[in-house]
């Protein structure tokens, strides 16, 4: 499967990503340059993390006929202090709230994500070390 995506210059710093067809738009902060306008291109590839390995656990529980009233997934990462400034560490927190939540299922549709399906975790885990927990709330 091939992925094209068309970026232009908006000016000062800020770029459009035209991604499947949705724009996107990146920028600085003003103290780099631009307008602060959107997010960072770094913190899209976290964004994109999130929504990966999101997509593939509430699928993997759909099918393990477990459905969570709330889910949310927080990224924290640490990134080196000198250039090129990379992500070192990554830590997914995966937090799900509802009634008769199984941890092992939960636990192995988690596993299953970050083993076996998610592209972006494969990738990410190559340059930085990514780790996971689980918290109900």
């Amino acid at each position: 499967m091939k992925i094209d995506i068309e970026t232009q210059w908006m000016g000062k710093m800020a770029f459009e990503a035209l991604v499947t067809g949705h724009p996107v738009v990146m920028d600085a902060d003003k103290e780099s340059g631009g307008d602060d306008s959107g997010p960072r291109p770094k913190a899209l590839l976290l964004a994109g993390l999130a929504g990966c390995t999101g997509m593939d656990v509430i699928a993997i529980l759909d099918k393990m006929r477990v459905t969570p009233d709330a889910f949310h997934l927080k990224i924290e990462a640490e990134q080196t202090e000198e250039h090129p400034k990379v992500y070192s560490l990554i830590t997914i927190v995966y937090q799900f709230k509802g009634q008769n939540l199984p941890m092992d299922k939960l636990e192995k549709a988690v596993a299953l994500s970050q083993e076996k399906y998610c592209g972006v975790s494969a990738m990410l885990g190559k340059a930085a070390k990514l780790i996971h927990r689980i918290e109900l709330i």
